[in-house]
């Protein structure tokens, strides 16, 4: 008997936990966060406490009151062995986005994280530039334990070793991805052991399913779907879309799915809405394709006489690349920061993507030695920049700044220039914030915006994008129309959506499961 839970992600967009099991067996499906039942209770400067471990975010609902957690994570005040257990035998992650994979490190350790080659090496990038979204510590983390007479708060030792969790990629890997899996996240001076992630190929497990796994377009690279034969062939989207430059991998998917008894499928503008869904992306009747955010962009950038400023989604290397053939063929250069920069020079690792000798990495003033990673992007062969360069020719420059950039603006000093927002609206109060924050620091320096707008309200100034500046990562209702009728599937269950009625009106056998109901198929 197959059966199947949605532990979360059933009634709105994002934090996908979905548990698959056949014969006593299974495989959960992503392991994200969920930005919206995170932000009904913390913000910037609150958040939940690593110190107590899984205790916040399974009193809060955030996790399932699951048994399958690292034990090195449950304090002495939480009873996990009363909670029901799972026999897990793989995480499967469609795509390196928090929402999918942002809790992923909270599992057990001896659970192994199955994903595109692409997506793996992503995701060690991820841990190695920024500071760690608790429980996203995925491909490597370090163990906790117990403090205090009680043991309900838990701490790592600053010497204890990094290590590795088992990852399977769904082809070969290759010996780029390998190394870069094997390479340490500290500086070489640094006491900290690494003992690395054994990484193989899928076919190499024992799996209760068969899994094959698909290419689709969406807002990263990497991104995956993947279709689960057993004694029923469930077919999961992840996140898609057919309106990008590979749209045909995702109508491949969709052709290899055909007659799936179930489909799981995202549906994240299936609501169609004046604004954006929370979490989500814009929600219009004709999708906005990359080629015209390219023209539009390539626009703006060919008439701008000063610097251009390029606002973009973290991770959005498909973005990055578009900007940098904008700049050449503007006889600019493009500036990149040293996290970009790194996210390059991994994806290169893996798939060709933007050559790293082709950017310039921004050196940005600090005090503190830079870290490990920051010189691997230099030494890899992006050269550096400062800000005196670029302000004695700021209109020869395409600059890769985000709302947490600005501040390097002050050492640049331009003189007016134009700055491109080409990313989603605000989805939280916590955005709208950043915004109406963002919109002083470029009245500051005397910016032409494009591709947003401030827009007075009854309740006061919020923001609105102009269209043509950015292409969302989700399918339209249209799409989804398409790709669904394609694959034919006997059942639907809509997920990474609060769209459940359009899909109830638009298709028969739509299954609208609640969060931790169990489906038998």
């Amino acid at each position: 008997m197959v059966s199947l839970t949605v532990y979360d992600g059933a009634n709105g967009i994002g934090g996908n936990k979905i548990f698959v099991e056949d014969q006593g067996r299974g495989v959960f499906l992503d392991f994200g966060m969920n930005f919206s039942k995170n932000s009904a209770y913390y913000e910037e400067f609150l958040k939940p406490r690593p110190s107590r471990g899984i205790h916040d975010l399974l009193l809060l609902n955030f996790i399932p009151r699951l048994n399958i957690y690292r034990p090195d994570l449950v304090p002495a005040d939480i009873a996990v062995d009363q909670f029901p257990s799972l026999n897990i035998c793989a995480a499967l992650i469609s795509h390196a986005h928090m929402d999918h994979m942002g809790y992923m490190g909270l599992l057990n350790e001896a659970i192994p994280v199955i994903g595109s080659c692409t997506t793996l090496a992503l995701m060690k990038a991820m841990q190695d530039t920024q500071n760690q979204v608790f429980g996203s510590d995925v491909t490597y983390c370090t163990f906790k334990s117990r403090s205090g007479e009680e043991g309900f708060t838990l701490e790592s030792k600053r010497d204890a070793p990094y290590v590795g969790r088992a990852l399977y990629s769904m082809t070969e890997p290759c010996a780029g991805l390998v190394d870069f899996l094997n390479m340490r996240p500290t500086a070489p001076s640094s006491r900290k052991k690494f003992n690395p992630p054994p990484i193989q190929c899928l076919s190499c497990g024992t799996l209760p399913f068969e899994i094959s796994a698909y290419p689709v377009d969406h807002s990263i690279y990497g991104a995956t779907a993947f279709i689960i034969e057993g004694t029923k062939t469930i077919a999961y989207t992840g996140d898609f879309r057919v309106h990008g430059k590979h749209a045909d991998q995702t109508r491949e998917f969709a052709s290899r799915a055909r007659g799936a008894d179930v489909l799981i499928t995202e549906g994240t503008r299936a609501r169609r809405d004046d604004a954006e869904n929370a979490g989500g992306e814009a929600c219009p009747t004709n999708s906005v394709s990359e080629q015209t955010v390219y023209e539009t962009c390539r626009a703006v950038v060919d008439e701008s006489p000063a610097i251009v400023i390029a606002d973009f989604s973290a991770r959005n290397i498909e973005r990055l690349e578009m900007f940098l053939d904008i700049a050449q063929k503007s006889g600019r250069s493009l500036v990149a920061t040293a996290k970009d920069a790194y996210i390059l020079q991994t994806l290169n690792r893996v798939e060709p993507v933007a050559r790293l000798e082709e950017i310039l990495v921004y050196d940005a003033l600090k005090a503190e030695k830079k870290s490990a990673w920051e010189e691997l992007a230099v030494a890899s062969g992006g050269r550096l920049i400062g800000h005196r360069e670029i302000s004695s020719a700021p209109e020869s420059y395409v600059v890769c700044f985000s709302f947490y950039d600005m501040n390097h603006l002050l050492d640049i000093s331009p003189d007016g220039g134009d700055y491109i927002y080409s990313s989603c609206e605000a989805f939280s109060e916590e955005m709208v914030i950043d915004f109406q924050r963002l919109w002083e620091w470029l009245k500051f320096f005397g910016m032409r915006v494009h591709g947003l707008e401030m827009v007075r309200e009854p309740y006061g100034v919020k923001p609105k994008t102009v269209k043509g500046f950015h292409a969302s990562g989700h399918a339209s209702r249209e799409d989804l129309e398409e790709i669904i009728t394609q694959i034919e599937p006997k059942v639907i269950i809509p997920v990474h959506t609060t769209g459940h009625q359009w899909f109830a009106d638009t298709f028969e056998e739509v299954r609208v499961v609640q969060e931790g109901e169990r489906l038998e198929l």
